[in-house]
């Protein structure tokens, strides 16, 4: 067995969480973080309050609201809720440097090196809790195994608030893992997990007494070896501290599927520049750029084109999105639109001549993006915004003025007549 020492923490319903500590008139109440209750969209996390109804994470609001009427649907604050995970990350990182985050919200920590100054495994495990607890007013919850997926299943057995400790000996793990669902194996999504019940395997145990050869006509030879390693505790993956993003994207749902092709030019452009401004913050340039439009029957499709060299500003980016765009027909209303990149690079591979066209018009946007970045850092995002957009934005005031001046204007005979 491993002789790594590894802990996976997890805050508890971590975006609604922070909601209640911050607004204690929210506490002992279902709270539900995510879209609002008669909008398009789904749940990004609800209290443990919520959950007895039935609401969970991914849902769509609509159905959460159906469920459960009486809880307080927020919008997501992201800013927020990204400086509590900063304290958090910061608060793990003084027990052990191999930190690696899996989300906002969740990490593996490898304390193997750190038992000389802090003790055993679970009692380093009760530490952070203690920790996270006193320093941050939130809880959370801590597995503590031999590797990675034993610990991570141990902290998700004990949640809420919880400390759950697998045991090294190999019978004991085998006894641990048994009488689970083969859903959760990490890797089981709905359909593998359908599959191994129709054909007999609905707990790892059964998996632990089933061969190679009958269990890869059912999910294929290379899902055989991985099911059966986990079914024996088995997991070789280290906690890894170089963690990247592999892309960066942006999505946009509209509450009325939306037919207007302008409005889906400026959306797209907004979340253009939003990822322009993130790969930026990131320190990367991307090599591709990807458009994805869901239609209103569900139906979702995404193009992707190479850029000739990596870029990281907004105007090249959005000018991608928008020939993505413009080379599809919109054959119906469109429910969702976003836009991504990916093939990072972290600098040039090909350096810009300054003073050749194009090259230069392309690194003055760049200088021009980033001094934009800072000018929104310092003055607030909503101070520095596109021409075009304010246009919009004038436009819909406007609109917007009329509608209520005819509201007014059609109120007034009745009003006269009384």
């Amino acid at each position: 067995m491993s002789t790594r020492d590894i802990l996976h923490v997890d805050m508890d319903a971590f975006f609604a969480a922070v909601e209640q500590r911050d607004r204690p008139e929210l506490c002992g109440k279902p709270v539900v973080v995510g879209a609002g209750p008669h909008e398009r969209g789904v749940v990004s996390t609800c209290s443990y309050e919520a959950r007895p109804f039935g609401v969970r994470s991914a849902m769509p609001s609509r159905e959460a609201f159906r469920l459960c009427p009486q809880a307080v649907f927020l919008l997501p604050d992201m800013p927020r809720y990204a400086a509590v995970s900063r304290q958090m990350f910061a608060t793990l990182e003084r027990f052990t440097p191999l930190v690696e985050p899996v989300s906002v919200d969740e990490a593996f920590l490898d304390v193997t090196g750190a038992k000389g100054l802090f003790g055993a495994p679970e009692k380093i495990a009760a530490s952070v809790r203690a920790a996270i607890r006193a320093e941050l007013n939130l809880t959370a919850s801590v597995g503590v195994a031999g590797n990675k997926f034993l610990a991570k299943l141990a902290g998700e057995l004990c949640k809420p608030d919880g400390l759950a400790v697998v045991p090294r000996d190999r019978a004991a793990v085998l006894a641990f893992l048994a009488p689970l669902p083969v859903g959760r194996l990490w890797g089981v999504g709905k359909v593998t997990c359908s599959l191994l019940e129709q054909h007999g395997y609905k707990l790892i145990g059964d998996l632990q007494r089933a061969s190679e050869a009958s269990l890869a006509p059912i999910v294929g030879p290379h899902a055989t070896g991985h099911l059966l390693r986990l079914a024996f505790g088995e997991d070789e993956r280290a906690v890894e501290t170089d963690f990247e993003e592999k892309s960066i994207s942006r999505e946009h749902t509209f509450p009325v599927d939306c037919r207007d092709p302008e409005r889906l030019r400026a959306t797209l452009r907004d979340l253009a520049d939003d990822v322009g401004s993130r790969l930026r913050e990131a320190g990367k340039f991307a090599g591709v750029g990807r458009l994805k439009l869901r239609w209103a029957d569900f139906q979702t499709l995404t193009r992707q084109r190479t850029f000739p060299l990596p870029v990281c500003d907004d105007f090249t980016l959005r000018h991608l999105a928008l020939e993505l765009f413009e080379a599809e027909p919109l054959i119906q209303p469109v429910r969702l639109i976003g836009f991504g990149v990916g093939g990072f690079a972290a600098e040039r591979q090909e350096q810009l001549d300054l003073f050749a066209e194009p090259a230069n018009r392309r690194a003055r946007d760049e200088k021009l993006c980033h001094t934009v970045d800072r000018l929104r850092e310092k003055l607030g995002k909503d101070h520095i915004v596109r021409a075009d957009a304010v246009r919009k934005r004038k436009r819909a005031e406007g609109e917007r003025s009329q509608n209520s001046g005819a509201r007014t204007e059609a109120r007034k005979p009745s009003q006269e007549k009384d």
